[in-house]
C-alpha cells in the first residue's frame, strides 16, 4: 500500500498468545485372546469429569521430572502385571478443543496427548483393580463410546500395530520363547484378519527368512501331529534390521 510504513503492518497472528499445554500420556495396550481369535484393548472407565462414567484409554498427565516413556511405562505398571510386552511410542494429539476442560480454563489451559501403544502377552496379563473399579479388555470390533478422541489415538494404534506386524518382529515380543508356527500364525491372523494369508505360504515365508530356529522339540496338541517348536533368533534377523522387510 503507497504512502505505509512497513513499520505500522500488523500481523494479527503475533498478538495471539502462546498456548499453555499439559502434557499427558495415553496407552492404547492390546493383547490377542487366540482361544477366541480376539483382538483387544484395555479400557478404564473415568472416575470424575470430564467424561465421568464413560470408558477411556489407560492415561495420566505426565510428573514434575518425569520423561514420557517413563509416564508410559507408570500407566502400564499400575494398570496391568505382565512380563512379555512391546511399547512403542505413537503420535501427538493436540488439536484445539480435544479436552472439555480447555473451555472452562481461566488461562486457556491446552492438553496435549502424547500415545504411546503397547502389545501384551494376555495368558500372562493380571488386570490391576486396586483403586481402578473398572477396569477391562474390550474386543477392539466390539468397542464402547470411548471420552475425548480416544476412538481416533485407539484407531491410529490399530493401524501401527498392523503395519508392525508386516515388516517388524514385535510379535516375537509377546510369545512365549518357544512357539508354534500355528501359534504365530494365529496371532497374525487375529490382528491382520483370516484373508492375509494362508497358513503354508505363511509357513513357507517365515521359515525361509531363516531367523526362527527348531527346536527339536515337539508338543501335542488335540488329535493332530505333534507340532515343533521354534524359537525367534535374533542374531540370526540382525543383518534384516535396517532393511526393508515384509513378513508376509
Amino acid at each position: 500500500m503507497a504512502g505505509t510504513n512497513p513499520q505500522e503492518i500488523v500481523n494479527p497472528l503475533n498478538k495471539q498468545l502462546l498456548a499453555d499445554f499439559k502434557v499427558g500420556v495415553d496407552n492404547v495396550i492390546f493383547s490377542v485372546d487366540t482361544t477366541q481369535n480376539r483382538l483387544l484393548a484395555l479400557l478404564i472407565r473415568r472416575q470424575q469429569e470430564p467424561f465421568c462414567s464413560s470408558w477411556s484409554l489407560p492415561g495420566t498427565l505426565v510428573r514434575h521430572g518425569e520423561s514420557l516413556e517413563d509416564a508410559a511405562y507408570r500407566i502400564l505398571a499400575e494398570k496391568i502385571r505382565v512380563k512379555n510386552l512391546y511399547l512403542e511410542q505413537l503420535y501427538s494429539f493436540g488439536g484445539p478443543e480435544r479436552d472439555p476442560r480447555e473451555a472452562i480454563s481461566s488461562y486457556g489451559v491446552r492438553y496435549l496427548s502424547v500415545s504411546y501403544f503397547a502389545l501384551v502377552r494376555f495368558e500372562e496379563a493380571q488386570l490391576i483393580t486396586d483403586g481402578v473399579p473398572d477396569i477391562a479388555w474390550y474386543p477392539v470390533k466390539q468397542l464402547p463410546p470411548l471420552a475425548f478422541d480416544h476412538q481416533e489415538i485407539l484407531v491410529y494404534g490399530h493401524r501401527r500395530l498392523r503395519n508392525k506386524l508386516e515388516y517388524s518382529p514385535v510379535a516375537f515380543d509377546v510369545l512365549p520363547e518357544m512357539f508354534t508356527l500355528n501359534d504365530l500364525y494365529q496371532l497374525y491372523t487375529t490382528i491382520l484378519g483370516e484373508n492375509f494369508s494362508d497358513y503354508s505360504n505363511f509357513r513357507a515365508r517365515l521359515l525361509k527368512l531363516g531367523f526362527l530356529s527348531d527346536t527339536g522339540i515337539k508338543v501335542s496338541r488335540g488329535a493332530g501331529r505333534p507340532a515343533s517348536l521354534y524359537k525367534f533368533d535374533a542374531e540370526a534377523f540382525a543383518p534384516f534390521k535396517d532393511k526393508p522387510l515384509v513378513f508376509i
